[in-house]
């Protein structure tokens, strides 16, 4: 018996010793392969020793490189500067298409008609062209791109939504929506966080090349911190973004994705910044918006109740808003003359859509209560200002010299109550019909701006009622209504967005920190009113539009399947093996799928699991038999891996029973997204019942989507 495992261990040990020279041999090749690139034994192409020494010293300056850190570390920071250049050049192109309106309709002053074609047929043809240039190159550039970004992190593959052509129409489109101005009031955000992602897809292309490593399933990581880098390099807000692309993008975020989100959200902050100094709009590094806000006393203790009112205040108004959204995108569905238009005229519906917004805004008649010759920029900076308009509206100085400062846009017409009133009324179906228009476009920024002005409506009227100011121990500290219009632009984009990333974004883009508490706690009140219901959220609400397979989306609308059983969507169960199959059952089982992991039960008819193993050990298997008179089973020469989640039949589509004694409640899929592309296998009392991987969850997501 001894001497039998000894005659055993020695044809172990030779086995070995012959998988080390395989080994060696595959490194000599390699190297082979590597020196003859350097060389480049090609006669035909010139300059053969410069070439070489020019590889020779890239190859040394990567391995330097590649000494002080890794090279994704690089490509992080790589991402973060292009981000925020892209975004400078976008923020400077648009501003000088926003002066040559300007400095057009001024020219045309005293000619009534001709101003008004100015004012509505530049916004009309950018609109146009915008949305006829980007359905041309690229249909998938139109709209924010977040739902899709989302779906893609959720684990679709969605290739077309990351392509160049796309990023170069949705570039171009969107400098073209944004240069039309606050009269088709909409923003770069969203869209510029899904240019970011296909900016980090390339720049993760060209690290797993660096690094000589083969390509995962998904861009993960790099997706995720580029979602963070486009909040970062639209505002120069790095914190905000992070916690942006942990609330809004992933739903389940990997705790070693954190440091490089702020790695690269940094860079692209402090690139924008800088980009910023350099053409002059900043004079240092600083607040995208500055305030003057007092630091000795911002607000009195009695406040902090009223700040929690106008956080009810913005998530009843954003419940107003989000059903009116999801009414018209059920009217576009099903409105047949809407739907043919769509199909075939889509420059033609956004000429006239915008038509009617810039009809609606010109300056000599609707538009001169709405203060529609601010900017997007304008606009905010004006409803963050500390002073109460009320007092200065008597101000003749101030009404005869409106071009003095941006807020004298709200009193030109002696009442701002009625302005900010009559601009939140007309803005509201205006911003829900321009989120129809099939162009790039962001919807974040004009919802945070209405917010801003509901919270300095109510913070005018808390001034004039408590007699333009409060009193405390005789000293007169009056109301500061910018405070206000903080609080509700936080309030009001976060309920709507179902998020409190807008809380800190609204710190970071005013450097505010003495308001943190009462922004904070309207956001929480907004949020909490606004959640009730199970009510979807805007980019839920966009990706139940569409049909995407976002679970956590399609789970908002309809709460029902998470009780639907794994095993009646479950697909038919593919080809397994046995612990004692031989090399022809593993032949015809490679032939036959494509999944990376194949469960091994003990035999054919007890279907009892006992793990998985992978493809390329499989394939191991069979060089090691190909040339041996035996045989032998694939018990004897591979490992087989214990499964570390199983699911059964009866498990719904949100309930999985984990390894812990308690039941956790997480999608399936995003249990395929922890364990990084592993499959998860359905067993019924030890008995293999199915196997879920990606293709099969993306499958049961797009057969529900399709059933609501």
């Amino acid at each position: 018996m001894d001497c039998i495992q000894h005659i055993d261990s020695a044809k172990v040990n030779e086995g070995d010793e012959k998988d080390v020279e395989l080994q060696n041999q595959r490194d000599k090749s390699i190297e082979g392969q590597r020196l003859l690139i350097l060389t480049d034994e090609q006669p035909w192409k010139p300059w053969k020793r410069s070439r070489s020494w020019v590889k020779e010293c890239l190859v040394r300056v990567r391995c330097v490189m590649g000494s002080l850190m890794g090279m994704e570390w690089y490509c992080f920071a790589t991402l973060g500067v292009l981000t925020a250049f892209l975004s400078f050049l976008m923020d400077l192109s648009v501003a000088k298409l926003l002066r040559a309106h300007q400095w057009l309709y001024s020219q045309l002053e005293g000619h009534c008609l001709l101003q008004f074609l100015c004012w509505t047929l530049y916004p009309v043809s950018l609109s146009a062209l915008s949305t006829s240039f980007s359905q041309s190159i690229c249909p998938f550039s139109a709209g924010s791109g977040v739902p899709e970004v989302r779906t893609i992190l959720s684990g679709v593959d969605m290739p077309h939504y990351l392509s160049l052509t796309n990023l170069f129409a949705k570039y171009v489109g969107l400098i073209c929506t944004l240069a039309a101005g606050s009269t088709v009031f909409l923003g770069k955000v969203g869209p510029f966080v899904h240019l970011s992602t296909m900016v980090g897809a390339y720049l993760n292309q060209l690290c797993t090349v660096l690094r000589g490593e083969k390509e995962e399933r998904t861009e993960g990581a790099m997706l995720v911190v580029a979602a963070a880098v486009g909040v970062a390099s639209c505002f120069g807000a790095p914190i905000s973004g992070v916690l942006f692309s942990v609330e809004v993008m992933s739903s389940h975020f990997a705790l070693k994705d954190y440091c490089p989100c702020f790695f690269a959200a940094a860079c692209g902050a402090l690139t924008f910044h800088l980009l910023s100094m350099w053409s002059g709009e900043q004079e240092t590094l600083q607040a995208l918006f500055q305030t003057s806000f007092s630091d000795d006393l911002p607000f009195y203790p009695l406040e902090i109740p009223v700040f929690a009112i106008l956080g009810l205040l913005c998530g009843a108004g954003s419940c107003v808003y989000l059903f009116c959204h999801r009414w018209i995108l059920l009217f576009i569905k099903t409105n047949k003359i809407l739907i043919k238009v769509l199909s075939t005229e889509k420059a033609l519906y956004s000429a006239m859509v915008v038509f009617l917004l810039a009809s609606v805004t010109f300056p000599l008649s609707a538009g001169q209560y709405m203060a529609s010759k601010l900017t997007i920029k304008q606009l905010l900076s004006s409803l963050l200002d500390s002073r109460q308009w009320t007092s200065q509206s008597h101000n003749a100085s101030v009404v005869l010299q409106p071009n003095l400062c941006p807020w004298s846009e709200w009193i030109s017409s002696g009442n701002p109550y009625l302005t900010l009133g009559f601009f939140l009324f007309m803005k509201l179906w205006m911003l829900v019909l321009a989120c129809t228009l099939p162009l790039p476009a962001g919807y974040f920024m004009p919802v945070f701006i209405y917010g801003a002005a509901i919270g300095r409506l109510f913070g005018e009227g808390l001034a004039y009622v408590s007699l333009n100011g409060v009193y405390l121990d005789q000293n007169r500290n009056p109301i500061n209504p910018g405070g206000y219009a903080l609080a509700g632009a936080a309030a009001f984009s976060g309920a709507v967005t179902h998020t409190l990333s807008p809380a800190l974004l609204a710190l970071e883009l005013t450097g505010q920190s003495t308001h943190a508490a009462p922004i904070l706690l309207a956001t929480l009140v907004a949020n909490a009113l606004a959640r009730s219901g199970q009510r979807p959220s805007f980019y839920d609400a966009l990706s139940i539009s569409k049909k995407l397979p976002h679970l956590p989306s399609l789970l908002k609308v309809c709460p029902r399947l998470s009780s639907v059983p794994i095993g009646k969507v479950l697909g038919p169960r593919g080809p397994v093996l046995e612990r004692a199959a031989g090399p022809t059952q593993v032949q015809q089982v490679l032939n036959t799928c494509s999944q990376t992991q194949i469960p091994v039960v003990d035999t054919l008819d007890s279907q009892i699991l006992l793990g998985s193993i992978n493809r390329s050990d499989l394939q191991t298997f069979l060089c090691h038999n190909h040339n041996k008179v035996l045989k032998k089973q694939l018990v004897d020469m591979c490992s087989i891996q214990p499964v570390s989640v199983q699911l059964s039949p009866d498990t719904t589509v949100q309930e999985v029973r984990s390894l812990r004694r308690h039941t956790l409640v997480i999608c399936a899929h995003g249990i395929l997204s922890v364990l990084c592309g592993e499959s998860l296998f359905v067993t019924e009392r030890g008995r293999l019942s199915g196997v879920v991987t990606w293709p099969e969850m993306k499958r049961m997501m797009a057969d529900l989507a399709d059933d609501l």
